[in-house]
């Protein structure tokens, strides 16, 4: 059977199931990838598993996200990564070396294996021709432990490129191309293939550009192939020699079809408040801006710095502009220096901070209130930026260059210079250093708990009837960064659930907190719209509502990580048969639940819930399968590992 790079890449990995689009299957695992964010939660979770060394080819732990030193909670943080990493064998990127997804394409990504990593971007690495998959910490914990991860069968969106991007046009236009298109939930239930003979005029790292942000159209990953661009890429790196060649089958087929030609698109740009609000940068030209921010794992390359800093070489920033520079690891602020480009970038006025997430997750560089910022980040969701009345909006470096000197959204077609293609050279200066390998010797290691870090609450199983209210009702295109904030007053209780809790819906309703603790023996729901829970895979967005209460999300999709993370901790992911019921459910209402582990057996896949305030009932439904029954029934798949075991 004639099969394209995705098939390849899962039957290769396939320990359960079959190959058919919604079947679950299971997959071995061969790296993981775990940030601070994410990853203090995921080490706790090894320890409560009582793992003693990781079963993975390699995993690799980064501190990208919390490095804003203010007090003494992220430092202890990163001091407990550390032994962390040293108990359990993973390699540990320090603070400062970068962000996790182009350190590790850099430094570790293979052609042909898998990555399953506790950030919703990890699909980048599929820039390499690997299967890249973002996860909830907990699915990642239990890879690493050797388990398969579980996930329905994809379908492969194939998308054709033709052409070659023309001047002042680049990477990031074609995905926001695609969010143009497809918006942010267009991906949903899909792996997106690239393929054609627009692959050519595309590096490994404008590929990492396209498939970082195929995670803002919700699909499950992004796959390119691993031709010659990838072989160049790995050959930069020193790693020539981990290169093979992974392409489609002549004449394989996809699931769904779609076709670009590079040759037709134009600057675009996506307005405040979501990555798939896209517009031709035409549309908005001239709107007076505050800030222009150049890096992100959205735009991490060489290249994307580079272009930046010829575009305003020899020129000045506008005085009203804070023109942030964000490198995205310690090799590329390296060699942006070694090429003379990055004194280009400061004599232009650039605002330099240290190589990591930073503004992306709103670690500082925070945009004035109401004022425009256009950012080479993937996500614009409200508030993300650490200013409450943001608006961020996402465009290409290009686009952020140009509008950086002309203080106003500007199409960088309309600059009077040429424009400043730029090629890496053959030979770059290469970091190495700052990534600690994990000791080759099974010695004990003590964990260094800090005294923000807690122990995981433990929570009960499920119980035969729910009786609670609708304590948050909410419309379509709830990110978890709605649900739970990151940012540097919250990230760093990360280690911390009671405390972390507090901040649960904080951006819609600084009352919930108070609500819910209310309920929290008793439970309590949510209801909301479609696509609950886009964006960020970070697990505390159940964890938290979890240790709040809620036993049951009813909603009208769910964005698939978001969906697994609240099976994860017990808490019922649940769709309305008829999406109008939504209407009908008010904010305070009480909703009960009878007779639920025999609800969820049914072969239907149906339950009923009655609302006890107006007295009606509704049919909602699941697509749950056993085993995630099971740890519902058990209260999480911890509870679930911990009684298997």
């Amino acid at each position: 059977m004639k099969q394209n790079v995705t098939q390849k890449l899962i039957s290769s990995h396939l320990l359960e199931g079959e190959m058919t689009p919604g079947e679950e299957i299971a997959l071995r695992i061969d790296q993981t990838l775990t940030q601070d964010a994410t990853g203090t939660l995921v080490m706790l979770e090894l320890e409560a598993l009582g793992l003693d060394r990781v079963k993975t080819e390699l995993s690799a732990q980064y501190i990208d996200h919390n490095m804003i030193q203010e007090d003494y909670k992220n430092p202890d943080d990163h001091l407990f990564l550390r032994s962390a990493c040293r108990k359990f064998g993973l390699w540990y990127s320090r603070p400062g070396n970068g962000v996790s997804h182009p350190v590790h394409m850099e430094r570790f990504g293979l052609p042909g294996k898998t990555l399953l990593g506790s950030d919703s971007h990890t699909p980048a690495a599929g820039s390499l021709g690997m299967l890249a998959i973002g996860a909830g910490g907990l699915e990642v914990a239990l890879a690493m432990a050797g388990q398969p991860f579980y996930l329905k069968m994809p379908r492969v969106w194939g998308v054709r490129l033709t052409g070659q991007l023309p001047a002042w046009v680049s990477a990031k236009d074609v995905i926001l191309e695609m969010l143009r298109r497809h918006d942010v939930d267009g991906g949903i239930g899909r792996v997106i293939e690239y393929y054609g003979s627009g692959l050519e005029h595309l590096s490994a790292m404008d590929r990492h550009v396209i498939a970082n942000m195929g995670t803002e159209l919700g699909a499950t990953s992004t796959v390119f192939p691993s031709d010659e661009r990838v072989r160049e890429f790995l050959k930069s790196q020193g790693r020539e020699q981990d290169w093979i060649e992974l392409v489609a089958d002549e004449g394989a087929m996809y699931d769904d079809d779609e076709e670009i030609n590079l040759s037709e698109l134009e600057p675009l740009i996506a307005l405040p408040s979501s990555p798939g609000n896209v517009v031709p940068v035409t549309e908005v030209a001239g709107r007076e801006i505050y800030q222009a921010y150049v890096g992100s794992s959205a735009n991490p390359g060489l290249r994307d710095f580079a272009v930046a800093a010829l575009i305003v070489d020899g020129q000045q920033a506008h005085d009203r502009v804070s023109f942030d520079l964000n490198p995205t690891s310690r090799q590329i602020l390296e060699n942006l220096a070694n090429l003379g480009l990055l004194s280009k970038l400061i004599h232009a006025g650039a605002r330099l901070h240290q190589a990591g997430c930073n503004g992306c997750i709103g670690m500082g560089q925070a945009p004035a209130t109401g004022r425009i910022s256009l950012r080479t980040v993937p996500r614009n969701f409200p508030g993300r930026s650490g200013t409450k009345e943001d608006a961020v909006y996402l465009c290409s470096p290009e686009t952020a260059a140009a509008s950086a000197l002309t203080g106003v959204i500007t199409d960088p077609r309309t600059l009077t210079i040429d424009y400043p293609r730029f090629s890496e050279p053959d030979s770059i200066r290469l970091n190495t250093e700052m990534l600690v390998p994990p000791p080759s010797n099974g010695q004990p290691v003590e964990l260094e708990k800090g005294p923000n870090i807690k122990s995981l609450p433990e929570f009960d199983p499920l119980p035969e009837t729910l009786t609670g209210p609708v304590l948050m009702k909410v419309g379509d295109d709830i990110s978890t960064d709605e649900i739970m904030p990151a940012g540097a007053k919250i990230l760093p209780y990360r280690s911390n659930i009671p405390r972390i809790s507090q901040f649960v819906f904080s951006q819609i309703d600084e009352t919930y907190y108070d609500r819910a603790m209310k309920y929290q023996e008793q439970g309590s729901f949510i209801v909301a719209g479609e696509n609950y829970g886009q964006g960020s895979s970070r697990e505390h967005a159940a964890l938290a509502p979890r240790y709040l209460g809620v036993r049951a999300v009813i909603a009208k999709s769910f964005a698939r990580i978001h969906w697994q993370n609240l099976a994860n901790f017990g808490i019922l992911p649940l769709t309305f048969t008829n999406s109008q019921d939504w209407n009908d459910i008010d904010q305070t209402d009480e909703l009960r639940f009878e007779n639920l582990p025999e609800q969820l057996q049914r072969d239907s896949r149906k339950l009923t819930v009655t609302n006890m305030t107006n007295k009606k009932s509704y049919q909602v439904e699941h697509t749950l399968t056993e085993r995630q029954i099971d740890m519902i029934r058990a209260g999480s798949l911890i509870n679930l590992v911990r009684q298997e075991a």
